[in-house]
């Protein structure tokens, strides 16, 4: 248990001690007109909550970043991270309109609950962009460490809507809230340190033991990972890689304790293979997070999004 403490505490914002910011208010995030959380199923959920954030400058409508946060799959309630990293500002400085979604947790529901609501999301806010000023033909996504896990599912399954693994069959879309007729399509992912073969992250070289009962990842899927290899493959976003994938930027700190760079790794690999554009940073020295989502690296975010961005006006 002392183990899962350390994770949780780590993963959910204490790695960001060295650009570590106070509580921020609405007029720090510099956004010209927001809508905060906004229930995207309709059930009243804390987990089903967004926020919408339109840039001061630019024209409408906006193209649209999905920003999902890090927590182990432990939180329902952390959208407002994506501001305090730093993240949400670089890209509303960068004229993109900026989601933050709010998902269950492992503890509200076990896997594939978490993707059922990110696809939801991206739904609820393609039936609703002009009610938002939002550009729908340009949804982008972004996430760390277990956000980045979910993005990157959501990248990778852009056409699945129920698919069979290992002799299981999982139902990715979900049926959740009134926009199902919408497409859960993405344009772009930028990856930060997610998890994608969780079978192979102890022998991989992680520092924590992910093999554990009480693990993250077994939290997710609902028992021990190496017991359960079916169900692992079905939460894995490398299980689903194809050539209908939209454009990958992924990075990863080649010193990350928590979730080894072996994972981002296997996912570009795969990306590769399939024939889908694709770009891996591996930061040296990179930690989980420090190091890594740092200016740096968000300004080549904001260009591979833009590129991506103006690909789908032409």
């Amino acid at each position: 248990m002392k183990k899962i403490l350390v994770v949780l505490w780590l993963v959910s914002g204490c790695v960001w001690a060295q650009n570590k910011q106070p509580s921020i208010s609405q007029t720090a995030i510099t956004s010209a007109r927001y809508w905060l959380d906004v229930d995207y199923v309709g059930d009243g959920l804390i987990g089903h909550r967004l926020d919408v954030h339109l840039p001061l400058k630019g024209k409408a409508p906006y193209p649209v970043v999905i920003a999902v946060y890090g927590s182990a799959w432990f939180s329902n309630s952390s959208k407002e991270e994506t501001f305090k990293v730093g993240l949400g500002q670089k890209l509303l400085e960068s004229d993109f309109a900026v989601v933050n979604v709010n998902h269950r947790s492992s503890s509200d529901a076990r896997f594939p609950a978490q993707i059922q609501d990110i696809k939801a999301a991206i739904r609820f806010i393609r039936g609703n962009s002009e009610a938002f000023s939002l550009d729908n033909s340009f949804i982008g996504i972004t996430g760390w460490s277990s956000g980045g896990h979910l993005s990157a599912l959501a990248g990778t399954t852009n056409n699945t809507r129920i698919d069979t693994i290992a002799g299981l069959a999982v139902d990715i879309e979900g049926k959740l809230g009134k926009y199902t007729h919408e497409s859960s399509h993405i344009n772009a992912v930028v990856d930060w340190f997610g998890p994608t073969d969780f079978l192979i992250m102890d022998k991989c070289g992680s520092s924590f033991a992910h093999n554990e009962a009480k693990s993250p990842e077994s939290s997710l899927i609902g028992g021990p990972i190496q017991e359960n290899p079916a169900q692992c493959a079905l939460a894995n976003p490398s299980s689903y890689v194809n050539a209908q994938n939209p454009p990958f930027l992924i990075f990863h700190g080649d010193k990350d304790p928590l979730v080894p760079h072996c994972q981002s790794q296997q996912l570009y690999d795969k990306l590769q293979q399939a024939g889908i554009k694709s770009e891996l940073i591996i930061v040296a020295g990179g930690g989980h997070g420090p190091g890594v989502m740092i200016d740096k690296y968000y300004d080549k975010m904001i260009n591979f999004l833009t590129l991506a961005w103006q690909k789908t006006k032409k």
